[in-house]
């Protein structure tokens, strides 16, 4: 099987990669992740997925690299990683009470020819009204300050919410697994396949 490399140093991306039950390794690339002029928040994360893939390609050649990127965006404001308590206090209170969509890049780039496949998965989530004393609560329960849009959807964000809507829960969490299986068989690759059949991929 060809050796599958995830392009991020993020613990949510392994564990969601480990759910396919396929080996792979993990090695972070080094770019620039700020938005360009005008770019939309689908471009960005687009843009951002395939330059953290491009950016191993020489560090593992021969491989199917697998860059991804998040960017969340509401009332047209893209959201970043909020950093610092008061900052995601301020996020949750900014999207309170509003829909909130999470665009999530996704790239597997064949690193022998860069030849590579990308798509954008997005994910709507719908905030509660808050409180400030809920949202305070809140960063301080779960401590989201490394995620977009500051909150955990795979912890206790749910409670933040009124319905979510997409098709894949795992997009919000930053991959998304289900266009990740798809891509993936295109290159031979199943975590359904037998034994057999992995050993000689």
């Amino acid at each position: 099987m060809r050796r599958l490399i995830l392009a991020s140093s993020s613990p949510y991306r392994r564990t969601l990669l480990e759910k396919l039950q396929l080996p792979f390794e993990s090695a972070s690339p080094h770019i620039n992740e700020e938005a360009l002029p005008g770019e939309s928040a689908p471009q960005l994360a687009i843009r951002l997925a395939t330059e953290k893939a491009r950016a191993l390609c020489d560090q593992h050649p021969d491989a199917l690299i697998i860059g991804s990127d998040q960017v969340a965006e509401c009332q047209g404001r893209q959201l970043g990683k909020p950093g610092t308590v008061e900052n995601a206090v301020e996020q949750l209170m900014f999207c309170a009470g509003h829909p909130v969509t999470f665009h999530t890049g996704l790239c597997v780039m064949d690193s022998s020819s860069a030849s590579h496949t990308v798509v954008c998965e997005p994910f709507r989530v719908y905030f509660k009204s808050l409180s400030r004393t809920e949202a305070e609560r809140y960063v301080e329960l779960d401590n989201p300050l490394d995620c977009a849009g500051s909150f955990k959807a795979e912890s206790l964000g749910v409670a933040l919410f009124e319905k979510m809507e997409g098709n894949d829960p795992n997009s919000l969490v930053g991959l998304p697994l289900i266009r990740l299986v798809e891509i993936l068989r295109t290159q031979g690759i199943s975590p359904l396949a037998s034994k057999a059949s992995k050993s000689q991929q």
